[in-house]
């Protein structure tokens, strides 16, 4: 396995962090989910480990903004016609090794077993995926609902995506967005420490708050 593609099969679950930041936003989990994956797939094929950053630090914007991409393009990931039929050779080639080895393989066994790459596997995987019903029946008829919940590492993506954010402004915003919320200054000691005005530190911190929703939300 090359190190481009153990990269994305290692960061997969920064996918599912991202993408669930989305649910119930009128699409479907399962097309976020591949969103998400492309996102990861730019992500590796563009990092630049001389810059500094970590690799999910630079991955988790680019998820999330193909994720976003498909909010503003009206929907779903158009599936085409090769990946739907890698989807139905996985689904044949996972049967087999179910019944050969007990377990379900993994996505770089898949790779290897059909030629493909760990990317291919993944995007044809998360494209051809059957939705999952909320709603079952157990052995005795019952109905039983999952109530979904939020994934443990999505507040540490949150907090990644706004450390990225927060690198890209300038330093007297920064520094005022620090003061603010990370020292709990009120408006009126940032603006004597930064040589403002009670007012100009109000309207700018506005301006960045509003600039930060924007890219985050």
């Amino acid at each position: 396995m090359s190190e481009r593609e153990n990269t994305v099969s290692e960061n997969l679950g920064l996918v599912h962090a991202c993408a669930g930041r989305f649910r119930g936003r009128g699409i479907e989990y399962d097309d976020l989910y591949q969103a998400g994956c492309i996102g990861l797939i730019k992500a590796a094929d563009n990092f630049d480990p001389s810059l500094g950053y970590k690799f999910s630090t630079y991955a988790v914007p680019v998820i999330i903004g193909e994720i976003k991409r498909m909010f503003r393009d009206g929907g779903a990931v158009k599936v085409s016609r090769s990946l739907k039929e890698l989807g139905m050779k996985i689904n044949r080639e996972t049967d087999g090794f179910i019944k050969q080895y007990g377990r379900e393989p993994t996505v770089a066994e898949l790779a290897e077993k059909l030629g493909a790459s760990v990317e291919q596997i993944t995007e044809a995987i998360s494209a051809t995926a059957p939705p999952v019903s909320l709603t079952v029946s157990n052995d005795d008829g019952e109905s039983q609902t999952d109530i979904p919940t939020d994934a443990p590492d999505e507040k540490i993506t949150e907090i990644m995506s706004l450390r990225t954010e927060l690198d890209k402004l300038c330093d007297d915003d920064r520094k005022l967005i620090d003061l603010r919320f990370y020292k709990h200054k009120t408006q009126s000691e940032t603006a004597r420490m930064l040589g403002m005005t009670q007012v100009q530190v109000s309207r700018r911190e506005r301006k960045v708050l509003i600039y930060l929703r924007e890219r985050l939300i």
